[in-house]
């Protein structure tokens, strides 16, 4: 059974601006573990060069991504669980449930990168007599102190960043202080991977990328911004380029100066004071602060924008619900918790380097869906979809190929293991029906496929025979218990046209019971589409309100379809009563004025009808009826049930004279026709009329193919009578009207 996800949730008290809910976090997140502890390292390994080649890929890629979260939030309220909810109401809740989860971990994982990161640079504080310095237990410390700090109070860990942004500025002053006033030599300009990075250009890449995902932090904290659709793009623009400008920076000052050799730079050695306190002036006093400010500030950016996450995919049905809940401050303090304990069981993959580039693969994935909704929105071009920030969609696109090759560069195996993950989160997804209240990219998308093909359709000329698909119109009374009707419809388009199921009530839209005529008409549709999906049947639905039948099927018969996909073919059930067989032969007199064929089924019962070997179509080689009945005997045929069933086209001639040229003319119209057919030419015996000679011959037969004349007025009751008669007996029958020169002809 799916589920509505709809659901209301409490959301958190909105109180944060755009510098301290979104640019401060995100900027200090960029300016973060990775900076301080490993861009030496990364110069070190590849020179600079490929260090500047590294922060403009990975920069560039962020910085599109950056513009696509900021073209999306600028139009819709952005609600809580930042990027996910921005994906889930794009692309649809299955894709972003299938991003949200990984998007989640992304932040859990982050939370361990920079507890790992923070138990690095206090390892050289730890006691030298003891033992070496424990990192991963010290890691799983910080982690179980972040998590109190955030559940506590957004606000708190939001408003400590400030001073420890100054405290970053400070250190990066004093790095560009301590680089002016030492010496200088030529840069190092060829990369040494047998340093500390044997693997090589695209390992050192993934474990740089985590430095610039920091973007991301302010847009996590969407469900507590004043203004979201403000906020989020001038915070996240505004961090990913002062991020851009200081890591182009610091390679630049690392590589000239010579207070570090490049061998220096490339040792990682946890034990030893970072890099940077060798560089800086008064390192140890400006450094230090800095660095554990700005990784603190990574730690709570996640430990705030994790449960977040989780909140969201609790409100809409992903998550227990009990992740939802706030405390009396709006912080979603269980989902808080339960991120913290996910951080902790990362510990396990050892060491900051490890975590790094699983926090790379993550959010690469991330920003491939994050790209690729923007640019889909784009190209789709709903009236829904106006964004202040405007992003050309090959823009868009180019961010999301550019991370899906450096996932792919960074490791094919893990990115193609991350890619089947959400897959399968997806076709998880989809089973469960999930159903949301919103519009997504996804119906845009197909109306927009739909409208182009239909424009082009309309170009060609559809009314020539290669072109020819039978477009069948059912009427039917009650579909769930007429479901081998539809069966038998379905049959004769063999996927290549289009049914449509169509019930007509009787009632006037203009009276006073039109609220009640309207909840009928959509109940019966409600059933009919239940129907379908119950019975494996695919058809559009349809039920219309009309003041009378006659007048109704004529009307619906003209106005479905449309740009060449009109309603071809109209098909009726056998009525149980001969009026209502008049009827029908009076409104195919209607249809063949519109160009309509008609075709008329009767079953032997309305279960399902016995799928046997055998096809008898009865022809007069008169009109085009034979054309017609020769093609929906052939497409029948295709069905897997039918595939051993044999079409035999039988004509019977008054006399042995008309033999020899019916036999010449069947032969013929089966060459050219190009179906694989039997023919035979029965000469009817003496004193013997047609309708015994057919039903000697088809009377064990499993579909029996016979024509309809269109009968003049006042003719209906005494041609009601002949066809009852002709047609008892039979398994199933199938009565046939082309409308006049059969636009499908097998024959020119």
């Amino acid at each position: 059974m799916s589920r509505n996800t709809g659901s209301i949730a409490v959301e958190p008290i909105a109180r944060f601006g755009t510098f301290l809910g979104v640019y401060t976090p995100s900027v200090l997140t960029i300016l973060g573990v990775m900076m301080y502890l490993r861009f030496g390292w990364v110069l070190g390994n590849v020179g600079l060069p490929l260090a500047l080649l590294i922060v403009l890929l990975s920069s560039g890629i962020t910085f599109i991504t950056g513009l696509s979260a900021s073209a999306i939030s600028t139009n819709m309220k952005v609600g809580v669980g930042g990027e996910y909810y921005m994906v889930s109401r794009s692309l649809g809740l299955e894709l972003g449930g299938a991003i949200g989860i990984p998007l989640f971990l992304c932040r859990t994982l982050s939370l361990t990168l920079y507890a790992f990161g923070l138990a690095e640079s206090l390892a050289p504080f730890w006691p030298s007599s003891l033992v070496e310095p424990p990192i991963q237990l010290m890691s799983a410390f910080i982690i179980v102190l972040i998590t109190a700090v955030a559940g506590r109070s957004a606000e708190l860990s939001l408003k400590l960043q400030l001073p420890i942004m100054l405290a970053v500025g400070a250190s990066l002053l004093a790095l560009l202080g301590g680089v002016l006033s030492g010496g200088y030599h030529a840069p190092e300009m060829v990369p040494h991977y047998e340093r500390s990075a044997e693997a090589g250009f695209w390992y050192v890449l993934a474990v740089f990328f985590p430095a610039v995902t920091g973007f991301t932090a302010g847009i996590g904290m969407s469900g507590d911004l004043k203004d979201p659709r403000r906020s989020i793009p001038r915070g996240t623009i505004a961090a990913v380029l002062t991020g851009a400008f200081i890591y182009l920076l610091i390679p630049l000052l690392l590589a000239i100066t010579d207070r570090v050799t490049p061998e220096e730079l490339a040792v990682i050695d946890t034990s030893a004071p970072p890099i940077w306190t060798q560089v800086a002036l008064l390192g140890f006093v400006f450094v230090y602060p800095g660095m554990w400010g700005a990784i603190l500030s990574s730690a709570f950016g996640s430990a705030l924008g994790g449960p977040r996450v989780l909140q969201a995919l609790a409100n809409d049905g992903l998550a227990p619900a009990f992740l939802a809940k706030t405390s009396r401050t709006g912080q979603p303090t269980l989902a808080t918790w339960a991120t913290g304990a996910m951080a902790l069981l990362a510990v396990a993959l050892g060491d900051l380097n490890a975590v790094g580039r699983w926090v790379t693969i993550f959010f690469l994935t991330l920003y491939v869906t994050l790209n690729l909704a923007a640019a889909l929105e784009r190209v789709v071009g709903d009236p829904s979809y106006r964004p202040t920030i405007r992003v050309p969609w090959y823009v868009s696109m180019t961010g999301s190929l550019g991370a899906v090759v450096v996932m792919f560069l960074i490791n094919r195996w893990v990115c193609l293991a991350a890619i089947a993950v959400e897959a399968l989160l997806y076709l998880y997804l989809r089973r469960r029906a999930l159903r949301s209240s919103w519009g997504d990219v996804r119906a845009g998308m197909w109306t927009a496929t739909a409208r182009f093909a239909l424009l082009n359709l309309r170009k060609l000329k559809s009314d020539r025979a290669r072109n020819f698909r039978p477009h069948i119109l059912l009427f039917t009374a009650n579909p769930s218990s007429r479901m081998a009707l539809v069966r038998m419809a379905n049959w004769f388009n063999q996927n290549r046209g289009i049914l449509t199921l169509c019930q007509l009530v009787r009632g006037n839209l203009l009276d006073e019971q039109q609220e009640c005529t309207l909840g009928k008409t959509s109940t019966l549709l409600e059933e009919m589409d239940s129907a379908l999906d119950e019975h494996g049947m695919v058809a559009f639905s349809e039920v219309h309100t009309v003041p009378d039948f006659d007048v109704g099927v004529t009307c619906v018969a003209q106005a479905t379809g449309f740009a060449g996909l009109q309603a071809n073919t109209v098909m009726f059930g056998w009525p149980e009563k001969r009026e209502n067989l008049e009827k029908l032969l009076s409104m195919m007199r209607a249809l063949s004025r519109t160009r309509r064929n008609t075709i008329l089924a009767r079953l032997q019962s309305w279960e399902e009808p016995p799928v046997r070997k055998r096809i008898d179509l009865w022809w007069r080689g008169q009109q085009h009826n034979g054309d017609l009945m020769l093609l929906l005997a052939h497409m029948l045929r295709l069905n897997p049930e039918w595939k051993s069933a044999r079409i035999f086209v039988r004509v019977i001639v008054p006399r042995p004279s008309d033999a020899g040229a019916m036999e010449r003319r069947l032969r013929q119209m089966i060459s050219e026709a190009r179906i694989p057919a039997e023919h035979e030419v029965i000469i009817r015996p003496p004193g013997r009329d047609a309708n015994q000679v057919i039903h000697a011959r088809s009377r064990d037969a499993d579909v029996v193919f016979l024509g309809l004349k269109e009968c003049a007025p006042g003719e209906e009751p005494e041609y009601a009578r002949r066809i009852e008669k002709l047609v008892e007996g039979f398994h199933t029958t199938i009565m046939v009207r082309s409308a006049g020169p059969f636009a499908g002809r097998l024959i020119d």
